[in-house]
């Protein structure tokens, strides 16, 4: 049985002041959801606030990216040692605004997701389709695609990633994928993760997920929970997620 799992995404939100509030109500409110594992991807200079706060209570925490290289002369870059250094157990990796906005590729995205695995921190490979790709009936090949070179790592490396399913159009536009839709792409995905017989990698839906919409969308078989992102930077809303 594949445990739930909601990840909350801050993107490029947050202060020291607003951060201290929203960690403080997660933790006050985690004891209601027993039934998942609940976690909160942060930029990279809140991570040891967010360790200070979550460590010891049922919150994981981890990071929005990761360099695809150990060390070096890579300016700006942060390297899997160096969330290791602040307990990252999560780490995105091909979320579609760093696909779009910074022409990162399917193979840069398995190398990342490498990178993460060779240090202990769980890759969350983010894949998804544009409106056009969808509307010419082209989704399930542009996740294939996608996903090709994740699959090419192996199956020791593949059962141990997580998978987000997150259509580009759904993001940040109010639009949400009804609950049929975003299960056909997560049977999909399924399927292909069962060539290499890793049937427990869990497989979440990301795309504009709110309190309203969370449970229609959970209750689909083949979706393990949910890649959240505006909705994760308001705990109560957050939590109510996590406890559908």
């Amino acid at each position: 049985m594949r445990r739930r799992l909601v990840i909350g995404n801050w993107k490029m939100h947050g202060s020291l002041s607003g951060n201290a509030a929203l960690l403080a109500q997660l933790r006050e409110g985690e004891g209601v959801v027993g039934h998942c594992d609940i976690a909160v991807c942060a930029p990279f200079p809140y991570l040891a606030q967010v360790q200070g706060v979550l460590q010891s209570s049922a919150v994981s925490w981890g990071a929005q990216d990761i360099s695809a290289h150990t060390l070096g002369a890579y300016t700006g870059e942060v390297a899997g040692t160096m969330l290791d250094d602040f307990a990252c157990r999560w780490v995105l990796v091909g979320h579609s605004e760093r696909r779009s906005m910074h022409a990162e590729g399917d193979q840069l995205v398995a190398d990342k997701a490498s990178a993460a695995l060779a240090v202990g921190i769980t890759p969350v490979v983010c894949v998804g389709e544009t409106l056009q790709e969808r509307e010419s009936g082209r989704t399930t090949d542009v996740i294939t695609r996608q996903l090709a070179p994740v699959m090419a790592l192996g199956a020791a490396a593949v059962a141990k990633v997580v998978v987000a399913y997150e259509p580009v159009w759904a993001i940040g536009t109010g639009r949400t994928a009804t609950p049929q839709q975003a299960q056909d792409v997560h049977a999909h995905i399924r399927a292909s993760l069962a060539v290499l017989a890793t049937p427990d990698v869990r497989v979440l839906y990301g795309g504009s997920v709110k309190a309203s919409n969370a449970a229609s969308l959970f209750a689909m078989p083949d979706i393990d929970g949910a890649l959240v992102g505006g909705a994760s930077l308001a705990a109560e809303e957050f939590l109510r997620i996590a406890a559908a």
